[in-house]
C-alpha cells in the first residue's frame, strides 16, 4: 500500500509538473506571437514621431529655407537677394505668399520620411553601439560618450539622406525656379520624371558625395550636442533636475538650438556645393540661377572638388557661406522644434525614449 501511495504521489506530481510546463510553454508561445506586433507598433510610433517632427519644424521655417537656397545658387553678376530681410521682402513682393512657401510641399514630402528614418536610425544605431561598447569594456553600466553619439548620429544621417536624396535634388530645383523660368516643373513627380527622362537616373544623385561628407558633422553633431547637453543638465542638476522628463520645453529648445548652431556652421560649405552640383545638367539652370545678368554661362562642375575650386576661384571663399545668415535663423528654431516635437509626440504615443534602457 505504501508503495502504491508513493507511485500515485509521484504520478500526481509528474502530471502537475507537465501541466505547469505546458502552461509556461503556452505563455512563452503567446509572448512570442505578441512580441513582433508590439515591436512593429513601437517602430511605427517612432517613425510617426520623427515624421511629424520633420514636417512641423520645416514648415515653420519654409520661407527662410527657400531664401537660403536662392542665395546659395544666385549668380554674383546679377544680385537679386542681398540679405535676409531684403530677400524675404523681394520674394513677397514678386511672388506673394505662395513664393514664400514654394517647394515646401516637396520639402515636406522629403523631410517627413527623412526625419522619420533619421530619428529611428539614430535610436537603433545608439542601442547597437552602446551594446557593443559594453561588451568590449565589460561595463554593463557604461553610457554613450559624445564621440559615440556622434558616430550614431552620422550613421543615422547617412542612411536617411541616402534613402531620400532624389527628393532633395528635385526639391532644390523646384525651390529656385521662378515665374519667369523657361521650364516649369509642375510638381514632385513631374520633376522626377523629367530629370529621369532628360538626364538619367544618376542625375537624381548629383551632389550626393558632398551630402554624405556634410551629413556626418551636421547630423552627427546635432544628436551628439543635443543628447550630451541634456545628460549634462541631468547629471549636474543645475536647476535641481533629477531625470530627463523634468527638462522643460524651454530647456530642450535651448539644447536643440545649440546643437543646430554647431552642426550647420561646420557643414555649411558642403551644403552650398551640393546645391550647385544639383543644378548641373539642368539646361534651364542658367536662366534660373544667373537671372538677367551678364554671367549667363552654364554651370559646369566635373565633381565635388571642381565645384569647390571654381566657386572659391571665381567668387571667393565667402561664397561657401552664401545664405548662412538666413540658414542660421532657420536652423536654430528648426532643429530645436524638431527635437522637442519628436520627444513630445513620442510621449503622447507612449514610446520609451531612453537609449540606455
Amino acid at each position: 500500500m505504501a508503495s502504491e501511495d508513493v507511485v500515485r504521489k509521484t504520478t500526481g506530481e509528474s502530471a502537475v509538473s507537465t501541466i505547469v510546463n505546458l502552461a509556461e510553454e503556452a505563455k512563452l508561445a503567446s509572448e512570442g506571437v505578441k512580441a513582433p506586433s508590439h515591436a512593429f507598433l513601437s517602430v511605427c510610433k517612432s517613425l510617426v514621431a520623427g515624421g511629424v517632427a520633420g514636417g512641423v519644424s520645416r514648415t515653420a521655417v519654409a520661407p527662410l529655407e527657400r531664401l537660403k537656397i536662392l542665395l546659395q545658387v544666385q549668380n554674383p553678376h546679377s544680385i537679386k537677394y542681398s540679405g535676409t530681410v531684403q530677400g524675404l521682402k523681394y520674394i513677397w513682393k514678386t511672388e506673394g505668399i505662395r513664393g514664400m512657401f514654394k517647394g515646401n510641399g516637396t520639402n515636406c514630402a522629403r523631410i517627413v520620411p527623412n526625419s522619420a528614418v533619421k530619428f529611428y536610425s539614430y535610436e537603433q544605431a545608439s542601442k547597437s553601439i552602446l551594446w557593443f561598447y559594453r561588451q568590449q569594456t565589460g561595463d554593463e553600466e557604461a553610457q554613450l560618450s559624445p564621440v559615440l553619439r556622434l558616430g550614431a548620429g552620422a550613421c543615422a544621417g547617412i542612411i536617411a539622406m541616402s534613402a531620400t536624396y532624389p527628393m532633395d535634388m528635385v526639391r532644390g530645383r523646384l525651390t529656385v525656379q521662378t515665374e519667369k523660368s523657361p521650364r516649369q516643373y509642375r510638381g514632385i513627380f513631374h520633376a522626377l520624371s523629367t530629370v529621369l527622362r532628360e538626364e538619367g537616373f544618376r542625375a537624381l544623385y548629383k551632389g550626393w558625395l558632398p551630402s554624405v561628407i556634410g551629413v556626418v558633422p551636421y547630423v552627427g553633431l546635432n544628436f551628439a550636442v543635443y543628447e550630451s547637453l541634456k545628460d549634462w543638465l541631468i547629471k549636474t542638476k543645475p536647476f535641481g533636475l533629477v531625470e530627463d522628463s523634468e527638462l522643460s520645453v524651454t530647456t530642450r529648445l535651448a539644447c536643440g538650438a545649440a546643437a543646430g548652431t554647431v552642426g550647420q556652421t561646420v557643414a555649411y560649405p558642403l551644403d552650398v556645393i551640393r546645391r550647385r552640383m544639383q543644378m548641373v545638367g539642368w539646361k534651364d539652370a542658367a536662366s534660373v540661377v544667373a537671372g538677367e545678368g551678364k554671367g549667363k554661362t552654364p554651370l559646369e562642375y566635373t565633381g565635388m572638388v571642381d565645384a569647390f575650386t571654381k566657386t572659391v576661384r571665381h567668387e571667393g571663399f565667402g561664397a561657401l557661406y552664401k545664405g548662412l545668415v538666413p540658414n542660421s535663423v532657420k536652423v536654430v528654431p528648426s532643429i530645436a522644434i524638431a527635437f522637442v516635437t519628436y520627444e513630445k509626440v513620442k510621449d503622447i504615443l507612449g514610446v520609451e525614449m531612453r537609449i540606455s534602457d
